[in-house]
């Protein structure tokens, strides 16, 4: 049962932490350098937790360390309480004034850069992304429905072809996949083509577990159709550099959107928890677009490793936006919570007391330990370690 899983366990590995390396990096440099830019005296610059394997110190007194668990990072200024034991306390050596001195909004500005850095990143990838590779339109059309699926009972029919759906464009068939995969138990309003005229069907896809478009199995939004995109339409449209950034800023932006979305209906009940993804759904996504894309012999070598250099790159964006979005969350030891904690001060005129901090510090740290394990968890399981798959 283990056997095809370990074997592709050095795969796993190198895809998580590049994967995790750059963005976390990324992160991390935004927060340094609004710190930096603020007159904030940083104690350190860490990439991964635990035990240094690598660390020294500049001349401005900022140790630089790169430690053995390879699952994020940390910008530690002088004087700013990330966790518990550290509220009150002000680290002595770093050029630099204690974070408290800097002033309420610095320190906003600083805890936002962060997430702002990734978000940068990810339009930057995906405008270099659409620059180079143009984007892909064709005509989706429907060859057969399933009976009793979700788009029989909404009144699509074979030879349709789709418009739009859930107000997005339907312009190949991947973006209707993620619309339909995406929206389970949510009725969503349907334009499709049929005899040469527009028909308006309200389709509600039906939550089953089956293979997302790497081979995991999860539950998604279900429809009961097979598709085809009409070649005659095929085309692709190509940027220029100036286009190619408002494109990576339009999918930077929609990919916020969607996971914005899927958040809420988490919230809601109306996804499954088991829809949240960690470092281990990242490295075994990534093990699985290498696999596939290096297995096709067919393809010259050459071929392939374009399509996976710029596969990975696309994830990686993703993972970014996704670390940017989580990283906002208001829970007490993430930016969103620190930025929570100086709105207050900002309006009350006072900072929290040590005690509350403390103590919301603790509760942050227990809930964020949690969501690791249940999440990690989750993400073992879609790997198919206990299946065979």
């Amino acid at each position: 049962m283990f056997d095809g899983f370990l074997s592709q366990g050095p795969i796993f590995i190198v895809c998580l932490v590049f994967m995790l390396g750059v963005v976390v990096v990324i992160h991390e440099l935004g927060h340094y350098f609004a710190g930096r830019y603020f007159g904030a005296g940083v104690e350190s610059f860490s990439v991964g937790f635990g035990k240094p394997i690598f660390e020294r110190s500049d001349k401005r007194g900022t140790r630089w360390r790169v430690n053995w668990i390879p699952l994020g990072g940390f910008v530690k200024f002088v004087g700013e309480s990330q966790l518990p034991g550290d509220v009150g306390k002000i680290e002595q050596g770093p050029v630099g004034k204690p974070f408290h001195e800097i002033g309420v909004w610095p320190r906003i500005a600083i805890a936002a850069a962060g997430p702002v850095a990734n978000f940068i990143l990810a339009a930057l990838i995906f405008a270099v992304f659409f620059y180079f590779n143009g984007a892909y339109q064709a005509r989706v059309g429907v060859t057969s429905v399933v009976e009793g699926g979700a788009a029989a009972e909404a009144g699509i029919e074979a030879g349709d072809i789709f418009v739009s759906m859930g107000g997005e464009a339907v312009d190949n068939a991947g973006a209707l996949q993620t619309i339909v995969s995406m929206s389970s138990n949510k009725k969503l309003r349907t334009i499709v083509e049929r005899d040469g005229e527009e028909v308006e069907l309200n389709v509600t896809p039906q939550r089953q577990m089956r293979e997302n478009a790497v081979g995991q199995v999860q539950a998604l939004g279900t429809i009961g159709i097979t598709l085809q995109e009409l070649r005659d339409t095929a085309q692709r449209i190509h940027y220029n550099p100036v286009e190619s950034l408002a494109m990576g800023g339009a999918q930077t932006w929609d990919t916020v959107a969607k996971t914005t979305d899927m958040i809420g209906r988490m919230i809601t009940g109306k996804e499954a928890l088991s829809s949240l993804s960690g470092p281990v759904a990242i490295g075994d996504i990534s093990r699985r677009v290498v696999n596939r894309t290096m297995a096709n012999s067919e393809v010259p070598l050459t071929t392939r490793i374009n399509a996976l250099f710029w596969s990975m790159m696309t994830i990686c964006a993703a993972v970014s936006v996704g670390i940017g979005f989580f990283n906002l969350l208001p829970l007490p030891v993430l930016d969103g919570g620190h930025i929570v904690f100086n709105c207050y001060e900002a309006f009350a005129g006072k900072p929290l007391p040590a005690r509350i901090q403390e103590g919301a510090l603790m509760a942050g740290m227990f809930l964020l330990l949690g969501m690791f394990v249940f999440i990690t968890w989750g993400d073992v399981l879609e790997t198919g370690l206990f299946n065979g798959a």
